[in-house]
């Protein structure tokens, strides 16, 4: 799968994705760009499969059905590393299942 971070994401959560091609928003060269023109920059790109962000207005702002990649919003306690890391293994077992134009919320897990 190929996978984009959002800025608000620890790069470092790239590595706990093994197998999977994982770039950032800045790696991309789309630094700063607000939901919108990013979300137009993906699809047409073509270059990505899953967009992982925190930002949970992000679905709401914008619409997502007709992107050619999934959203996935993790709703952590915070974008520090030690809250995002026990994620990962939900993610990498859900990454087949992930549906273009559609938003998944994946929610603090205990």
């Amino acid at each position: 799968m190929r996978i984009l971070l959002d800025e608000c994401l620890p790069k470092d959560l790239a590595r706990e994705l093994p197998g999977h091609s994982v770039r950032t928003v800045p790696q991309a060269g789309w630094a700063s760009i607000s939901n919108g023109k990013l979300l137009r920059l993906i699809a047409d790109s073509g270059k990505f499969d899953i967009f992982l962000t925190m930002d949970k207005r992000l679905p709401q702002e914008n619409q997502t059905r007709t992107h050619p990649f999934a959203i996935v919003v993790l709703r952590a306690k915070s974008n520090r590393l030690i809250h995002v890391l026990p994620f990962a293994p939900e993610i990498l077992r859900r990454l087949t299942g992930f549906q273009a134009g559609q938003v998944y919320v994946l929610a603090q897990p205990d």
